[in-house]
This record gives structure tokens, C-alpha cells and sequence, in this order.
């Protein structure tokens, strides 16, 4: 008998969750898979009391990632329409779901249970035809403790992103010494990120950047990623990035610099019955 419970230890799911990044098409996008999915509520699918596998939902009520095990005798079908039409008491309200083009069996299920659907965003890795390591005159610097404040603030101004939010998350970057920063006469233009991943997709940087307005459209958006993709390089690893669908200067800047886009994250309404 299959039962769904919360799982309040998210090392429980170690096991399965590297089997869900195993069965993906290409790397996953790392803000939404490593910064999102672990704020989001997890919850476990249970057959006499054996874990097969999990589901995650975040406070918007949207599915982030589903995934039963391989050998499962459950039907993934069967309980995902369980989930997505609103049937299971332990799980409540799903609006919908965020999935990757990269994960064809979770987008399948998606398919399956809904006729609305839109692009959230675009999906970019390095074009293999374009060299990975390049020399710059362009600098950044690693963001120091003492300047956490600084970024925070140039960041809420540029983005609108929440100040509460940017803290925790830039002061992490920090102490991984993932964030950058480029200044022009010690005034701070922009921002860039080299995040690693501990586990899963580990030969991967994802890299992040932000431009001040005041400096948008003059190429500096291609040099911080230019800059970002050799500092990875230089670690051995390979560079990704993503953008909103309705970004088109990021998107012209992300082309520039080397990548393309081959996969998309799809946002899905669910036909509720």
C-alpha cells in the first residue's frame, strides 16, 4: 500500500535524489534545483514502509521535482494525477509544476495533466566550438565579509530582490568564494557568481551575473561572463547559466559569450477536475 508522508530530514532522500539527477538529459539549473528545492516541502512515497521515492513543492504551491525509483512497482501516472489533481489530504493544493526539458520523464507526467504551459526560462551551456579560456584585462574580485552589505545593497537596487533573501544567500557565496564583483574607480558595476555544486553535476559552474542599470548595453555583461567561464575553466569544470524567457539583453549577452541554449524550464498550470 503506498502512502505519502512529510519528510523533515531531507538527508533521507540522499540515495534517490542522486538517481533523479542520474536519469536527466544534461545538467539541471543550479538556483532552482540547490537554492529553491531545499526551502521547498518535501514529501516521501512510502510502500510497506520503504521509501520509493519523493516529491517536492514549493510555497507558490508548484511541483519543483517528482521522481519514483526505477524498479518501483507504483505508477508514476497513477500518483502523479493523484498529486496534481489535488486528491492526496497529505500534500493539499498543487497549482502546477517547473521542470526542466532536461528531465523527460517528470516533463511526460506534466504533459499529461496539463494543456497550459509556458517558457520561464532559457537553459545555456558552452557551445564546444568556442574556446573556454581566454586572456582578460577585464578583472573581478572575490567579495570579501566586510563587503557583504555593499553587494546586498547593490543587488536589492539592480534586481529588486529581497534584502533578507540576498544576505543569507550572498554570505554564503562569500564564504565559498563564489562571488565577484568588478569596480571602476571603486564604485561597484557588477556582480558575478561562480557557484560549484558539493554533489550532483559537480564537473559543472553555474555562473549568475547582475549589471548596474546605469551600465546596461555596453558589453559588460559579456565580459563578466567571459571572466567567469576561464575562472571555471581553470578549475576544470564545465559552465552553465540560465535566464528569464523575456530577458532578450541577457539572452543576446549569454550567445555572445559563448553558450547556447538547447533546454528550457517550463512552468505548467494542472487541469484540476
Amino acid at each position: 500500500m503506498l502512502e505519502i508522508k512529510k519528510i523533515a530530514v531531507l538527508s533521507e532522500l540522499n540515495e534517490l535524489k542522486k538517481e533523479y539527477f542520474e536519469k536527466t538529459t544534461s545538467a539541471l539549473d543550479g538556483m532552482w534545483h540547490f537554492g529553491f528545492v531545499p526551502m521547498s516541502e518535501h514529501f516521501g512515497f512510502y510502500v510497506n514502509n520503504e521509501l520509493v521515492g519523493f516529491c517536492c513543492i514549493n510555497d507558490d504551491g508548484y511541483l519543483l521535482q517528482f521522481h519514483l525509483e526505477t524498479n518501483s512497482d507504483t505508477s508514476a501516472q497513477a500518483l502523479f494525477t493523484l498529486i496534481a489533481q489535488q486528491n492526496s489530504k497529505v500534500i493539499g493544493q498543487v497549482k502546477g509544476a517547473f521542470v526542466s526539458t532536461a528531465e523527460p520523464d517528470y516533463m511526460s507526467l506534466c504533459l499529461d495533466n496539463s494543456s497550459i504551459f509556458k517558457v520561464n526560462a532559457l537553459m545555456y551551456k558552452q557551445d564546444p566550438k568556442v574556446s573556454n579560456t581566454q586572456k582578460h584585462s577585464f578583472v573581478m574580485a572575490m567579495a570579501t565579509e566586510q563587503q557583504l552589505a555593499e553587494y546586498v545593497k547593490f543587488a536589492s537596487n539592480n534586481i529588486g530582490a529581497p534584502e533578507q533573501w540576498l544576505t543569507g544567500y550572498y554570505g554564503k557565496l562569500i564564504k565559498r568564494k563564489e562571488l565577484f564583483g568588478y569596480r571602476k574607480e571603486g564604485q561597484l558595476l557588477a556582480v558575478g557568481e561562480c557557484r560549484l555544486f558539493d554533489e550532483h553535476q559537480s564537473d559543472y559552474a553555474d555562473l549568475g551575473m547582475i549589471v548596474a542599470q546605469s551600465m546596461r548595453g555596453q558589453g559588460i555583461a559579456k565580459k563578466v561572463l567571459n571572466w567567469l567561464k576561464t575562472h571555471a575553466s581553470s578549475k576544470g569544470l564545465k559552465s552553465m547559466c540560465s535566464t528569464e524567457s523575456d530577458n532578450i539583453a541577457a539572452q543576446k549577452a549569454i550567445v555572445s559569450a559563448g553558450f547556447i541554449s538547447t533546454n528550457r524550464i517550463v512552468q505548467f498550470e494542472f487541469n484540476i477536475a
